[in-house]
């Protein structure tokens, strides 16, 4: 690549490598991301082409072998819960897995990614009842410069709310809310979280998720001997489709990109199915079943570790499942 300062002359034409080299490789790129950066830049790498990432809000330079920071805020480094060395977008990355509550120990002060999964809620605990709620799902960049408390949200019992999760200042309700037993509509979701599937008996709404880390639940329909479906961080709950069958509980969210993985690998958050008398409803992933009398299967609890909701009935273990969080910074 060609260096320096190029004073370019009146009328002059500008040939390609004139404008690779004195425009394109000595300016200040913009990238959504430094995977969108490694596509575009894949083969005309040289060292001192600069980038500005809009993701992180952080100007980096490349030094011929790897990007590094520019002034302004880099990544830190930090010790806590499960280490993994993972790679997204061509950058090695260490990410702390945190399946209990914990401490994020910071031995550098630096900008980190998070994702938080908040618990499950239960699902409704009568014949006719709807889905859990998935716990909220959520990704952020954060910036810690001293030690900060990891809490992994509990998942809600039968009819009850998942617990929050949290690492320090980024913080929120964003347990998933209970199923509807049969005779009462869909708990409300809150801010965060996803909303419970209604009840049955009083052909129950389900409750609302707040749209950006959490969906609705699904809606009863009235003498339906059903439930409707728990919503999903990915997508609302499944109202009740047909008479005696049970609404699927919403999708969960693919957090394979975060993970470094390949997409589809990894969900979290999906909503719990609703009872049904014939047909019960299925779970998101991460989601319970729903109970069903007609052969007689028992609702299930939400997996724990992926915020999902459990399934709604009046038999089995309706609990909703445990949330997790993930803390990664670049190495």
């Amino acid at each position: 690549m060609a260096e320096g300062f190029y004073d370019f002359t009146p009328g002059q034409v500008l040939t390609a490598a004139q404008v690779d080299d004195y425009l394109m490789r000595q300016a200040v790129m913009r990238f959504a991301d430094s995977s969108a950066r490694t596509t575009a830049l894949s083969g005309v790498l040289v060292e001192g082409m600069m980038s500005y990432l809009k993701d992180t809000n952080t100007v980096e330079v490349y030094d011929g072998s790897a990007w590094v920071g520019v002034g302004g805020v880099n990544y830190g480094t930090a010790t806590g819960g499960t280490s993994s060395t993972i790679t997204v977008g061509g950058e090695s990355y260490t990410m702390l897995t945190f399946t209990s509550s914990g401490t994020l120990t910071v031995t550098d002060a630096g900008i980190f990614d998070v994702l938080v999964v908040g618990g499950g809620g239960g699902g409704g605990t009568s014949v006719q009842s709807g889905g859990g709620g998935a716990g909220g799902f959520a990704e952020t960049t954060v910036y810690l410069d001293a030690n900060a408390t990891v809490t992994v949200g509990a998942g809600g019992a039968g009819n009850a709310s998942g617990s929050s999760s949290a690492v320090d200042q980024f913080t929120g309700p964003f347990g998933g809310r209970g199923g509807a037993d049969g005779t009462a509509n869909g708990e409300y979701g809150g801010a965060g979280g996803s909303g419970g599937g209604g009840g049955d008996g009083l052909a129950g709404s389900g409750g609302p998720g707040d749209g950006i880390t959490g969906n609705n639940g699904g809606n009863a329909a009235g003498a339906s001997n059903a439930g409707g479906g728990g919503g999903g961080a990915g997508g609302v709950g499944q109202s009740i489709p047909a008479g005696n069958t049970g609404g699927n509980g919403g999708v969960a969210k693919d957090a394979s990109a975060f993970r470094g993985e390949a997409a589809t690998t990894t969900y979290y958050a999906g909503g719990g199915g609703g009872y049904g008398y014939f047909t019960r409803g299925t779970g998101g992933t991460g989601g319970g079943d729903g109970a069903q009398t007609s052969p007689a299967l028992s609702a299930t609890a939400g997996t724990a570790n992926t915020g999902g909701g459990g399934g709604g009935g009046s038999t089995g273990t309706r609990n909703g499942g445990s949330g997790i969080v993930l803390v990664r910074f670049k190495n």
